[in-house]
């Protein structure tokens, strides 16, 4: 199953590289766009779950990295929630 990295940058301005275990990220992130925070938590939720059921599907348990990485998406997130125009950028994608 071909894994990634994506790069983000936070509304504070801090990047941090995240893991998928699948490429489906693609489908709900494109380089270069920046969401809103509550918007890209969900898009990351979305993502995330499709790609651990996949491993599951494959592997017999869900992928507890992506499971971990979407815990840190969402706590990192929750810290803009209250800014309207707080966004989230995906910077970019590493095969």
């Amino acid at each position: 199953m071909p894994e990634m990295r994506f790069v983000i940058a936070w509304p504070d301005g801090r990047e941090e590289t995240c893991y998928s275990p699948s490429l489906v990220i693609r489908d709900f992130l494109e380089e270069g766009r920046a969401y809103p925070v509550r918007d890209f938590i969900e898009r990351s939720r979305k993502a995330l779950t499709i790609a651990s059921d996949r491993v599951e599907a494959k592997y017999g348990h869900p992928c507890s990295l992506a499971r971990g990485q979407l815990a840190r998406i969402e706590a990192a997130g929750s810290r803009f929630l209250d800014e309207a125009d707080a966004l989230v950028r995906c910077q970019s994608f590493i095969l």
